[in-house]
């Protein structure tokens, strides 16, 4: 990447210094030059020991500037000449080289170091160390945001993300797989989860109206070291894959309000089908039609309301009241009385989870 980065420089100084320039690495290889037959050469006459040297040196009429971050510079620029104007021309290469090989290094970095650190690639003991190195505020709160993309589209869901978030230094966006994107964003004090929810609302969307591109999010919970942006991550996938098995319609699920669809989603399946043979002794959940399961979510949805669940289903209250007992007589269940509705509402996410065949982080 160096040395596209500094060939491009190069070749628009070239005309501005009317002088043969370029760029040499400690191997004594010039990497990028105006004179493009020169590149891939060997320069026997500069060795990593001239390299160290302070200042601008002359050597066999070339004048030299060293430049790079490591503790012994690892670049060095070179203008025709050995005179005053050259040394100018020298330091002021070596500059501007060195402050455009900075940025775009910290740039691809730390990306790269984020991605690593919310999955897992990285030591903890070497995440604040990166950290330090890449002058990176370990110490703000952020959030994982996964967006996974749904339908495939001509246009790059990566971009429009990224100029969605443009502050480069707060904002990261990186790319997972083919479908899926992480945002991992920085959040001021005082944010709370229904403003992640309206920003994640605002990406679902701007993709869907303005590039047809349909994606669903899952918001990790806010953290507020760089070492717990993997456990954010690892949330926000938690929250997408609970959201695919019990609740397929919503496009937005934050892992703070799954509630018992969490706990049972990390329950052994063995654990699960236990249970259902417990709770259903009398008769199996499947001997259930499809017209008695709908009553039952409508019973749900209504809090156990029976008057107001006939109302919304247009049948006779006794009607209701003889489908309960129906229910009731299959299952040994009375959905009227609270404790065993709070059974069957859970036997029946078990049974929704086991026939989801879950997928485990």
């Amino acid at each position: 990447m160096s040395n596209r980065l500094f060939q491009g420089v190069i070749h628009q100084m070239k005309d501005a210094i009317d002088r043969t320039i370029g760029v040499i690495d400690e191997t004594s290889v010039i990497i990028a030059c105006s004179e493009l037959g020169r590149i891939g050469e060997v320069n026997d006459s500069i060795t990593a020991e001239t390299l160290a040297a302070p200042g601008t040196f002359v050597v066999n009429g070339y004048t030299y500037r060293s430049f790079g971050n490591r503790p012994r510079p690892e670049y060095a620029v070179f203008v025709s000449g050995s005179d005053p104007e050259a040394g100018r021309y020298a330091s002021l290469l070596a500059v501007s080289l060195s402050s455009i090989k900075q940025y775009y290094d910290e740039k691809y970095d730390r990306s790269n170091f984020i991605k690593n650190v919310i999955l897992d690639n990285i030591l903890p003991g070497d995440i604040y160390l990166k950290a330090r190195e890449l002058r990176f505020n370990s110490d703000v709160s952020r959030v994982c945001m996964l967006i996974k993309i749904t339908n495939k589209s001509d246009i790059s869901a990566f971009d429009v993300i990224q100029n969605l978030f443009p502050d480069k230094n707060k904002d990261f966006i990186i790319n997972i797989n083919e479908t899926d994107i992480a945002l991992v964003k920085e959040v001021k004090p005082g944010i709370e989860m229904k403003d992640l929810d309206k920003l994640a609302g605002s990406i679902v969307d701007t993709l869907s109206s303005e590039f047809y591109t349909h994606c669903v999010v899952g918001i990790g919970t806010i953290v507020s070291g760089i070492k717990d942006l993997a456990r954010s991550f690892k949330e926000a996938q938690v929250a997408l894959e609970v959201g695919k098995v019990f609740d397929t319609e919503r496009l937005i699920v934050s892992y703070d309000n799954l509630g018992i669809a969490r706990l049972i989603y990390q329950l052994p399946t063995t654990l699960c089908e236990a249970f259902l043979k417990e709770v259903f002794k009398r008769g199996s959940i499947d001997s259930l039609d499809h017209e008695t399961l709908f009553t039952i979510q409508r019973f749900f949805e209504n809090n156990l309301n029976v008057s107001e669940t006939s109302r919304k289903l247009f049948v006779h209250r006794n009607t209701l009241v003889y489908r309960l007992e129906k229910i009731k007589k299959i299952t040994g269940l009375d959905l009227r009385e609270f404790e065993d509705a709070i059974i069957f509402k859970v036997a029946l996410m078990v049974k929704k989870y086991l026939s989801s065949n879950p997928v485990k982080f």
